[in-house]
């Protein structure tokens, strides 16, 4: 375990029907595969010692007596691990039969678990053999010279880490025993399966995993048999799901007659965090978290710092590879559309006065403003968009801007603020040459004072241009680009921005023109262009990225530490996985040292944010999604960014 993480896998291994110990042979070797790989956790397919498919053999007591010898030897051979796997088989208990998974750790069988819910019908017939958990009387059993405890109400625990059981059918029912385990504690599940194969069957299944896992908030490792097992009337595969709070992390290839192993890792802590936060799974805890489970101890060690992530880690969390990108944008698109419409309704469609500068976000924002206009029939020309050109604003960014204006249909105006933000400077004192935090902060005030001032002249409202990525930050000016009268880019980030800008620039109803523009927006370095150093006609000086990192890591950052509430060593660990090629360790640590100084410093000025949409899972809003004093200290964070 490190930073959280478990190493688990799930294996599909080469079974004989009745033959356990060529059976053992086989998970012997996948064993010692997933040790080579550090896995930790490991499940294998239902009735794996002696096959699923065995029938009416499973029946003979020569079999069943042939299946214990296998089973302790199996556990004798795997002595010299540490890993905890779980195998399983038929079990004799109490003059009943039952379908069974043991775990066996360091040489010894640690549990048994039989299978509570048993299928009686179509191809399924499985109450011709076995009872069901359900029947039994005692909670432990014999298995050769071991005592091990048996039973559904089962949860092996390793200090704060706790791992249930259940078998095929068992996740088919209404109330799954796995749900019921992780209320009382288990974060992951492994299911030991024996699914054949149908057409139409798998997708399914693969959406019942992931619903499970997202459910019950944990982790879920599912391996069904595979190569070998009869085929007499029905077919099997081998496949595997590792799934994580609705994720799929892993999924085994089918119709591939082979041994398989897939392997992952699944975050306790990230599952821990989130039951805790989720108030709905606490009051179910509360509720249905109501049994003594027999606690079963197991050993984890923490791993070495060498630890190698198995599982990929997503430079974007936001717009992770595992999304349709056209889609999720779309979605994004029309959430804001569909916020910014309540808006305007609520206020009898009054005018919007936007601030369009050329650059990512108040193109975004004027988009929404158009579409919004277009669904409620409403003309573009009712919305007022405004360059304030200063002596920093480059030509690039100037005439993007008045040819964004001109496609798109809306009343533009131009009105420069360098004089009138030179006198202001000259009023309180300022020389109006040094350009400093007040030569900047005047210009972006001076801006946002016109902005509302044309709403309240034109009976309008002021639409917010400013995204998540510098409200997290705070690059933003209190009391100027910070304030408007809705906000509709406030929850996406700046990596997102740009990526919904450019599916919006693909479309089909887009003009070349408007494509091209929108284009070059997108390429166009970030920029407040706020200060100039260079006479060089139309180049930005002032890039933002080049002060104060780079926004792709920003957005990084402020994910996971706001999402995932991960400490600032597990950030910059994945970060490094997530980087490594790009960045420097120090770099990466000397981004985060501002990230987390400016998070924690800017508070104040997200306590009066203005109104706007949430889009996706991380929002700032100071009335619900993040509420923190505008005092608190980054001292601790910046401590373990320095130890790392």
């Amino acid at each position: 375990m490190k930073y959280g993480y478990i190493k688990v896998a799930a294996a599909a291994p080469f079974v004989r029907v009745a033959d356990c110990f060529y059976n053992i042979d086989r998970i012997e070797a996948l064993v010692r595969r997933a040790v080579d790989q550090k896995v930790e956790v490991l499940g294998f397919p239902e009735l794996s010692i002696t096959g699923y498919t065995a029938g009416d053999l499973l029946l003979q007591p020569f079999l069943l007596e042939q299946a214990e010898e296998a089973v302790l030897e199996l556990a004798n051979r795997t002595a010299d691990t540490d890993i905890l796997f779980f195998v399983g088989m038929p079990l004799r208990a109490e003059e009943k039969l039952y379908n069974a998974a043991v775990g066996i750790q360091g040489g010894r069988i640690l549990g048994a678990i039989p299978k509570t819910f048993l299928p009686n019908y179509r191809e399924f017939q499985e109450k011709r053999w076995f009872s069901s958990s359900y029947e039994l009387a005692y909670s432990t059993i014999e298995i050769g010279d071991q005592e091990v405890p048996i039973g559904h109400d089962l949860i092996f625990r390793h200090k704060d880490v706790g791992i249930g059981v259940e078998i095929c059918e068992d996740m088919w029912a209404p109330i799954t025993p796995g749900v019921r385990l992780s209320l009382h504690g288990a974060h992951i599940i492994f299911n030991l399966s024996a699914s054949n194969e149908n057409a139409g069957k798998n997708s399914y299944l693969r959406a019942l995993i992931s619903g499970l896992s997202s459910q019950a908030i944990n982790g879920y490792v599912y391996s069904s048999c595979g190569h070998g097992e009869s085929s007499t009337d029905l077919v099997y595969t081998g496949k595997a799901f590792i799934a994580e709070n609705g994720t799929i992390l892993k999924e085994m290839e089918r119709f591939d007659l082979s041994e398989k192993l897939i392997v992952s890792d699944i975050d306790i802590a990230r599952i821990r965090t989130e039951r805790m936060l989720n108030s709905t799974f606490r009051t179910a805890a509360t509720k249905y978290a109501t049994e003594k489970l027999i606690v079963v101890p197991f050993d984890l060690s923490e791993q070495d710092d060498d630890y190698v992530m198995t599982r990929p880690v997503e430079r974007n969390p936001f717009m992770p590879g595992t999304v349709d990108l056209e889609e999720r944008s779309d979605e994004i698109f029309k959430i804001q559309v569909t916020g910014l419409m309540q808006r305007l309704r609520h206020l009898n469609n009054p005018k919007m006065v936007i601030g369009v500068s050329g650059g990512l976000d108040s193109t975004l924002a004027l988009l929404v403003c158009c579409y919004a206009c277009k669904v409620l029939g409403l003309s573009t020309r009712q919305i007022i968009g405004v360059t304030m050109p200063a002596e920093a604003t480059s030509d690039r960014t100037k005439s993007n801007a008045d040819k964004l204006m001109e496609l798109l249909d809306i009343d533009s105006r131009e009105i420069p603020i360098s004089a009138a933000a030179m006198d202001h400077l000259r009023m309180i004192g300022h020389d109006s040459e040094t350009q400093d935090t007040t030569y900047e902060n005047a210009q972006a005030r001076e801006r946002t004072q016109i902005l509302m001032d044309l709403a309240n002249m034109e009976g309008g409202i002021v639409i917010g241009t400013g995204d998540l990525s510098e409200l997290a930050l705070g690059w933003c000016t209190y009391n100027g680009d910070h304030m408007s009268m809705y906000g509709v880019n406030a929850s996406i980030p700046k990596t997102s921005v740009q990526m919904i800008v450019t599916q919006l620039a693909g479309q089909s109803d887009v003009s070349p023109e408007l494509r091209k523009v929108l284009l070059d927006i997108v390429a166009t370095p970030v920029s407040p262009e706020l200060t100039s150093t260079s006479p060089e006609e139309g180049r930005i000086t002032q890039r933002t990225e080049e002060l104060i990192g780079p926004y792709e890591v920003h957005d990084f950052f402020i994910f996971h530490m706001i999402y995932s509430a991960y400490s600032p060593a597990k950030i910059l660990y994945l970060a490094q996985n997530a980087f490594g090629d790009d960045y420097t360790k120090e770099q990466l640590k000397e981004w985060m040292k501002i990230f987390v100084k400016r998070f924690i410093s800017q508070q104040f000025k997200r306590n009066c944010s203005p109104d706007g949409p949430k889009v996706g899972a991380v929002s700032l809003s100071p009335r619900g999604c993040w509420r923190m004093p505008s005092d608190a200290s980054a001292d601790m964070w910046l401590n373990e960014i320095d130890k790392f």
